[in-house]
């Protein structure tokens, strides 16, 4: 029973994090319809950001708030410079492009800051608490990965229900013809949704850091269990990302705790062939219907 609780909770934890990645990931394709497969590459930049900040002399979440400020910088530059002149082009051009940026991005970090393993020190402590005989493995960093992952979509959800910014980014995500007609700035909105998936793959890439050894390929299995969290729960829905994230992490720990840590990435990919097999659309999304 004590195992059984212990793998829970961890897959929570590490499903929240697989959360906030695969909803970078789904922001990032309903605004362009471009599967941005350097997002982890750019999370493990900003994360380096802030170790130097850390290693430094300044306080964590001076470097927290550094990273998560360069997530959103890097994240406008990237879709001006790079995205941008081959969105009209074939989807496919677009994908080369990610897939280098993914490269260019660990050439570079191990360039700047070395490819050897380096640790992350994590705001809150790392160990479990006991209840009874038992000792149940959630840590205080556990409740803050789980609290800022919430934090971040309840944000989101208001952003784009409540405010006339979110208005115009769903409106040009949605149609981008209809959305110049009716006055938005269309490239201005695709910018600023590639700024705010890579402040939330950012803090994607802090968060599985915490504790951890960080270096420049460090963040390559969470782009894998990302990806089928957002395949999973249907790439047009973030709240399906985000329950795609709690699922696949779940799954994944169910799969290291009782199987093998060996065949955790076997089984998501196995997990992402049978949704496309199943439900190509994913668990929360729907093919596109047009009203006449």
């Amino acid at each position: 029973m004590q195992q059984f609780v212990n793998v829970t909770l961890g897959g929570l934890s590490q499903g929240a994090i697989y959360a906030a990645f695969a909803l970078a990931l789904v922001l990032i394709w309903r605004a362009t319809r471009i599967i941005n497969f350097a997002q982890g590459s750019m999370a493990m930049f900003t994360t380096y950001v802030a170790l130097v900040l850390i290693e430094a002399g300044h306080s964590y979440w001076l470097a927290f708030g550094a990273a998560l400020l360069g997530g959103l910088v890097l994240g406008a530059v990237v879709e001006r410079l790079v995205i941008r002149p081959v969105e009209g082009g074939p989807a496919l051009n677009a994908v080369i492009v990610t897939l280098g940026l993914f490269v260019a991005f660990q050439a570079i970090a191990a360039l700047l800051f070395g490819s050897s393993f380096e640790s992350f020190p994590a705001p809150f402590g790392l160990s479990g608490f006991r209840v009874g005989e038992f000792t149940v493995a959630f840590t205080p960093f556990s409740a803050f990965v789980i609290g800022s992952v919430v934090v971040v979509m309840l944000g989101l959800v208001a952003l784009f229900r409540f405010t006339d910014v979110g208005l115009r980014m769903r409106a040009s995500a949605f149609n981008q013809e209809v959305a110049r007609l009716l006055g938005v700035r269309v490239g201005g909105m695709l910018t600023l949704g590639w700024a705010l998936a890579a402040a939330v793959g950012s803090l994607a890439g802090l968060l599985i850091a915490g504790g951890n050894l960080v270096h420049p390929a460090y963040m390559d299995g969470v782009i894998v269990y990302g990806f089928v969290a957002a395949v999973l729960g249907g790439l047009d829905s973030p709240g399906g990302a985000v329950v795609g994230g709690l699922l696949i992490g779940l799954a994944l720990s169910y799969v290291s705790g009782y199987l093998g840590s060996e065949l955790v990435t076997l089984a998501a990919l196995a997990i992402l062939v049978a949704v496309l097999l199943v439900r190509p659309h994913g668990l929360f999304s729907r093919a596109a219907e047009r009203r006449v």
